[in-house]
């Protein structure tokens, strides 16, 4: 049942991430429509730990790199190395062959680094030494970074951004989550006790099962209306593509699925709006948040009954 497999994940990563039920649903969506997630928000408020939580939940290979200013698409991908006994190459294989990837802190990696991810997050392949090899599935992609206005950090390219399917920020808990955060102590704690309750075919399943939820004509011309206007919004340096458009559908079929659902609705469009587009688009100067300009593109684009 969906509803078995979502609350069980739901509640699982619950037990370690307090007070972040909509960001521990995102995750859990953008998983189910076999898409990479970003998270981007200010050192502390619990991005790896919601990452890491993930990861621990599900009965899968996993890996973490920590992304820094010296790290070499090598690290990531990984390399041929000489073997002097045999005077071979042998191919070592980087953290990327793994089911999930955690990349912490993103955009503390140069851009040469970064963009090593793009094969493997678009076709599930890397190709090192002109050699194409298969990474396992399923293969998820959870990318912390910090506001690229930190110190230290390069902003990641169109090309990257464009490849996760969604973009989320935590914020800061309300104050009763925060005391209960600070009595706690060490968040890992409730980390390492975590149990995995998903299993690769659990998750293979949902993948398949949230392809087949219907999506009515009127639903897609929705969508495209919605991308369309962003493209023509004077406030916007940058539209959404197609594919981002087609993001928004895959994200749509997810939530449904995720809510027991075989059909999408306006609603699931219009909730996941901000965190499917947010990233897709540019502003221009001084003007009001990204989430604002895309609440009133909502307001304007008439949804179908």
């Amino acid at each position: 049942m969906p509803e078995g497999f979502a609350r069980r994940l739901s509640e699982n990563i619950g037990r370690a991430v307090l007070g972040k039920a909509d960001a521990i649903e995102l995750t859990i969506v953008t998983l189910i429509a076999s898409g990479h997630l970003l998270i981007e928000d200010r050192p502390g408020v619990g991005k790896t730990l919601l990452a890491s939580a993930l990861a621990r939940s599900l009965s899968l290979p996993f890996q973490r790199v920590q992304c820094t200013s010296d790290l070499l698409p090598a690290d990531i991908l990984g390399a041929e190395i000489y073997q002097p006994t045999t005077g071979e190459l042998t191919f070592r294989p980087g953290p990327v062959f793994t089911s999930v990837l955690v990349a912490d802190e993103l955009n503390r990696t140069p851009p040469r680094t970064q963009s090593a991810l793009l094969q493997c997050m678009a076709e599930g392949t890397v190709s090192v030494d002109r050699e194409t090899r298969e990474l396992p599935e399923p293969f998820f992609v959870i990318a912390t970074q910090n506001p690229s206005r930190s110190a230290g950090t390069y902003p990641l390219p169109e090309s990257q951004l464009d490849r996760f399917l969604m973009r989320i920020s935590l914020g800061a808990p309300d104050a009763e989550t925060e005391r209960a955060i600070v009595a706690r102590g060490d968040g890992h704690r409730g980390l390492a006790a975590l149990e995995p309750v998903a299993s690769a075919d659990d998750v293979l399943a949902a993948q398949r099962a949230a392809r087949e939820v219907h999506v009515e004509p009127e639903i897609d011309a929705y969508i495209v209306e919605l991308a369309r206007h962003t493209r023509e919004h004077s406030d916007l340096r940058s539209g959404v593509s197609t594919r981002g458009a087609q993001a928004l559908h895959r994200a749509a079929q997810a939530r449904a699925w995720f809510h027991g659902r075989d059909y999408v609705v306006p609603d699931d469009v219009r909730r996941l709006l901000p965190p499917v587009f947010g990233h897709r688009i540019g502003m221009r100067g001084d003007l009001p948040t990204i989430q604002a300009t895309l609440e009133e593109m909502l307001a304007a684009v008439g949804a179908p009954d």
